[in-house]
């Protein structure tokens, strides 16, 4: 007898969602993709052309795909502003929930998850931050846990996207919550992982300062958001993360972190290559860089999906907390408030914006 494998549905089949569903459909040996929904019928051709001849079934209401007989667990990949509300239909569906990044564009909505999440705990539910599964920066959590470098105090890390002249990101911004809630908020959860505590308790966050600018796409204005910004994070027993996200870089995808310890420092990726080929021209050597997200990350959004699907299949916990991907809202969100109004945001005890300092 075939051993049982995990029968998943894909939500949203966009840039990340066609990728999330060839990924389940290719590179997950224990699950099997057995489903697609989209509202977009551009998409549902594809999805239909590429895997309906394999028996994936493709929806237009994600309502019917949850209806499914046999669908254990769904993949959420849809536009941001849905991904709570997609996830509870889910999770009262009694479905294992694998989330795209971030949960909601709001602390308030993200919580909503955690609340229904509570109701049905038999349930995986994750949120995904692909780069806890990159294996350049799972080495360096060891090495940081190992004590390698010390104490780690400070912390700095971007995300940079290879422009994109077809004004994406512009059009993205209505329903993206800006730029630190879906594109810094990858370093603000790495700074909540390296500075947390054996990996499980997370650091608390003080206050947070950000500025940006709109250096190519001018029609972010529009959106009170910008294509370049620079956030601080300033966290409880005196440690600090510089994040820099950006929308413009010129060669390709320009992801990286520094962890600097009071014994040594870390870094992931300062020099980004695309692979270990070296042009040799006449004009010097050089690589090349991935060209998006993606290119930079498959495999461990592959390993992401693999032990999100051995949790649910085994019955074991979960690697990335609910919690901590509340808290990376909250404080991408408040990153973002603060590049608007630009004024410092202020955190309490308990993690909750507050008016003033806390002593």
């Amino acid at each position: 007898m075939a051993p049982r494998k995990l029968q998943v549905g894909v939500a949203g089949l966009g840039r990340m969602g066609k990728r999330h569903a060839m990924n389940f459909f290719q590179a997950v040996p224990r699950a099997s993709l057995v489903a697609v929904s989209s509202p977009d019928a551009v998409e549902r051709a594809w999805a239909q052309e590429t895997l309906g001849s394999s028996g994936v079934k493709v929806y237009e209401s994600f309502e019917d795909m949850l209806g499914q007989d046999g669908l254990d667990a769904v993949c959420i990949a849809s536009a941001t502003a849905v991904h709570a509300a997609q996830a509870i239909a889910a999770i009262d569906a009694g479905k294992h929930v694998l989330c795209e990044k971030p949960l909601a564009t709001t602390p308030e909505k993200s919580e909503s998850v955690i609340i229904a999440a509570a109701r049905r705990p038999e349930l995986k539910v994750m949120c995904g931050f692909s780069r806890r599964f990159d294996a350049s920066y799972c080495d360096a959590r060891e090495k940081v846990a190992a004590g390698m470098i010390g104490r780690p105090s400070v912390f700095r890390s971007q995300t940079c996207d290879m422009f994109d002249p077809t004004g994406f990101f512009v059009q993205y911004a209505a329903l993206s919550g800006g730029i630190f809630v879906d594109c810094g908020i990858h370093d603000v959860d790495l700074a909540l992982w390296f500075f947390s505590e054996n990996g499980k308790k997370e650091p608390r966050v003080k206050s947070v300062y950000a500025t940006g600018i709109t250096a190519i796409e001018p029609g972010l204005q529009e959106h009170k958001d910008a294509d370049n910004a620079v956030g601080v994070i300033e966290f409880d027993q005196d440690r600090i993360a510089y994040i820099y996200c950006s929308r413009m870089m010129a060669a390709g995808q320009e992801d990286s972190t520094e962890i600097i310890g009071t014994k040594g420092k870390l870094s992931v990726n300062l020099l980004p290559q695309d692979n270990l080929v070296r042009i040799y021209e006449a004009g010097g050597i050089r690589h090349e860089l991935p060209q998006n997200y993606w290119g930079r990350f498959q495999n461990a959004f592959a390993k992401e999906a693999v032990e999100w699907t051995n949790c649910c299949l085994d019955g074991i916990e979960v690697p990335v907390k609910l919690s901590g991907a509340v808290m990376a809202v909250r404080i991408a969100a408040a990153l973002q408030e603060s590049m608007v109004t630009r004024r410092k945001v202020w955190f309490d005890g308990d993690g909750v914006q507050t008016d003033r300092a806390q002593l």
